[in-house]
C-alpha cells in the first residue's frame, strides 16, 4: 500500500484537467503520426506584455530537456506558435533541432508562427498549414524599428540631399536621431538574417527542387524585405506562403490529422487562459518543460503507469 507521500506525489504527477487533456491530445497526435511530436506554444496572445513570451536562449534548455530519450530517428512534428523573437535564439534552436533531427523535421503551423517562428518553419522539410493559419514577415528590428525601414530612410535621405541641398537641414534632424553605427547594424542585421534562411532552405525544403535558388530569391523578397511587406504585423495566409515559393501542405486535406493538430491547439490555448503557463515546451510523453509567470516547471512523466502528466500548471 502507498504512503502518504507517494499518494501526494502521484496526486502531483497527475496535473490539472488542462495537463491531462492537453497531454491526452498530444498523443493522440503522436499514435497518428508515429512520429516524435513537441509543442513550442507561447501564450502572448493570453498575456500581452509579459516578458518571456518570446523566443529567447532559456527555451533551449526546453528542448534539451524534452528531446533526451527520444527515438530521434522516427523524426519530428513540432507544433509552433510564437510571436518570434531573437534572431540568435532562433538560430541556436534551429541548429540544436537539426544536430538531433536532421532536416526530417515537419512544422505544424496551427494558428500563428511569426517572425522567428517563420524562420524556424522555414527550417522545416515541409509546413502544414490550415486556412486560419499565418506566417509572417522575418525583417529584423530593434525595438520595435525595423532594420529596413531604417535602411531604407538613410538611403532616402541621401538621395533627396543630393536632389536638392536645401533639404540638408530637414534630413540632419531626422537622421540624428540613430546612434552612432546604428545604419550599419541594422544592414548586418538583414544579412544575418537572410543568409540563415537562405542556408535552411537550400540545405532542407528546396534542397532537391530545380528551382531552388530563383524560389529562396522570391521567398527573401517576400517574407525579408519591410518595403514589400509593409508591416512587420502582416498575416500570411497558406495561400500567400505556397504562392512565394514554401513548401506547404494544407490540413484540410487530412481530416484526421486536421483534427488531430487543432484539438491540440485548442488545448494549449486553454491551458494559458486559465493557468499562469506563458510558454510550453512539451513532447508527447507527457515530457514538459513549462514557464510561468516568476517560474518554471520542469517534469517527466509520473513513475505510475498510464496518462502522463505533471503539476498544475
Amino acid at each position: 500500500m502507498p504512503n502518504w507521500n507517494q499518494i501526494l506525489n502521484e496526486i502531483g504527477a497527475s496535473g490539472s484537467i488542462h495537463d491531462v487533456t492537453r497531454r491526452r491530445y498530444l498523443k493522440k497526435l503522436q499514435k497518428l503520426t508515429r512520429r516524435n511530436v513537441i509543442i513550442y506554444y507561447s501564450g502572448w496572445l493570453q498575456k500581452q506584455g509579459t516578458s518571456g513570451t518570446d523566443i529567447n536562449d532559456e527555451d533551449k534548455n526546453g528542448f534539451m530537456t524534452v528531446i533526451h530519450q527520444l527515438d530521434r530517428k522516427k523524426g519530428l512534428d513540432l507544433l509552433l506558435h510564437t510571436p518570434g523573437g531573437e534572431t540568435a535564439a532562433t538560430e541556436s534552436l534551429v541548429d540544436y533541432l537539426r544536430s538531433m533531427f536532421g532536416t526530417d523535421i515537419r512544422a505544424f503551423v496551427p494558428q500563428l508562427a511569426m517572425s522567428g517562428g517563420t524562420m524556424i518553419a522555414c527550417a522545416c522539410k515541409e509546413i502544414w498549414m490550415g486556412a486560419q493559419s499565418n506566417l509572417g514577415p522575418i525583417d529584423p528590428h530593434f525595438r520595435g524599428i525595423p532594420a529596413h525601414g531604417v535602411v531604407e530612410e538613410f538611403l532616402r535621405a541621401i538621395d533627396e540631399v543630393k536632389k536638392n541641398p536645401a533639404s540638408t537641414p530637414i534630413w540632419q534632424q531626422i537622421v540624428a536621431k540613430y546612434r552612432p553605427a546604428f545604419i550599419g547594424e541594422c544592414e548586418k542585421a538583414i544579412a544575418w538574417a537572410n543568409e540563415m534562411t537562405t542556408d535552411w532552405l537550400r540545405s532542407g525544403m528546396l534542397k532537391e527542387d530545380p528551382d531552388c535558388e530563383g524560389k529562396i530569391s522570391r521567398i527573401l523578397t517576400e517574407l525579408g524585405d519591410h518595403s514589400f511587406t509593409k508591416s512587420h504585423a502582416r498575416h500570411l495566409s497558406i495561400a500567400k506562403c505556397r504562392e512565394m515559393g514554401l513548401y506547404v501542405k494544407p490540413l484540410e486535406d487530412d481530416h484526421a490529422l486536421q483534427d488531430a493538430v487543432l484539438s491540440l491547439h485548442h488545448a494549449c490555448m486553454l491551458t494559458f487562459s486559465a493557468t499562469r503557463a506563458i510558454k510550453i515546451i512539451e513532447n508527447h510523453n507527457g515530457v514538459a518543460f513549462i514557464k510561468m509567470l516568476k517560474n518554471v516547471v520542469i517534469a517527466g512523466p509520473p513513475p505510475s503507469a498510464g496518462m502522463e502528466n505533471l503539476g498544475d500548471v
